[in-house]
């Protein structure tokens, strides 16, 4: 396989290829995504609830992203990893914006980052994409400013919104943005903005028309187990899996099965270790 770009992504959008895109939060698991074929491995700052145990994604900073791109990156050489900027990384200034994403990029390794936001970060994407980084956006759900939103509700169920949403995505396709994801939106609008725009567009609760679509890989394996969001389709029960192999680890240590001879090694006599006892 070769290595995932974003012009590839705006060439699978033309001829109607659809596009896999999943999370990952270290080494294994981008091996794994890589070994799959996954076109695109988002760290996201999802990694906030999944793998430190917050309530929201907004108390990750720029030094844990980096943390985590690093290994990413390592695993997955052929697609292209983008990695979140976390809240408070974009929205203060351009400026301040635009050294977040180079870290990103120069200490991380990813190939781009991912802002959320509408047209209100439209001159914020135009000033990272001119340094010279891709820019994916995010509307919809934007998870960085739940609170704002009533919490985490669809949004753009009502005409007005659909049409605030399209004005966004196409703001953000102005300024410069290769791509955009869309979360918990109405299908329909999902297949207005993918129809009206000319990138990509990847969904996660938006549908079946989005160019692509991304789910949080904790989400879909059981991994994350305090709720499942609706449009989670889930391929495996990996955490009730691991916690049957951990408690027959914990039965077999207590009844004295393992470890087993094959387990152990071997060398001196237990007849020479006699005058230590």
């Amino acid at each position: 396989m070769s290595k995932v770009t974003t012009q590839k992504l705006r060439r699978m959008k033309e001829v109607g290829e659809k596009i896999s895109m999943v999370t990952a939060y270290d080494y294994p698991t981008a091996v794994l995504a890589n070994r799959a074929g996954i076109d695109v491995v988002l760290v996201g700052d999802s990694l906030a609830m999944t793998i430190l145990g917050e309530d929201n994604t907004v108390s990750i900073g720029m030094k844990e992203m980096v943390h985590h791109i690093k290994p990413v990156v390592k695993g997955a050489p052929d697609a292209l990893v983008i990695g979140d900027m976390p809240f408070g990384s974009y929205q203060i200034s351009k400026k301040k914006a635009v050294k977040n994403a180079v870290q990103l990029m120069k200490k991380g390794g990813c190939d781009a980052v991912k802002l959320e936001g509408g047209a209100e970060m439209a001159e914020v994407v135009k000033a990272i994409v001119d340094a010279g980084i891709p820019v994916m956006g995010h509307i919809g759900l934007t998870p960085q400013t739940v609170s704002k939103l009533g919490g985490f509700k669809v949004q753009g169920k009502s005409s007005e919104a659909a049409e605030t949403l399209l004005k966004d995505a196409l703001k953000l396709q102005e300024a410069g943005a290769w791509g955009l994801v869309l979360e918990a939106i109405p299908e329909e609008v999902g297949k207005l903005i993918t129809k009206k725009s000319d990138i990509p567009t990847i969904g996660i609760g938006a549908g079946r028309y989005c160019d692509g679509q991304v789910l949080v890989f904790h989400d879909m394996f059981g991994l994350f187990q305090r709720f499942v969001p609706k449009f989670v389709k889930q391929y495996g029960q990996l955490g009730d899996q691991v916690v049957d192999g951990l408690e027959t680890f914990k039965k077999e240590i207590q009844e004295g099965r393992f470890p087993a001879s094959e387990h152990s090694f071997s060398g001196v006599e237990e007849e020479e270790l006699k005058h230590l006892y």
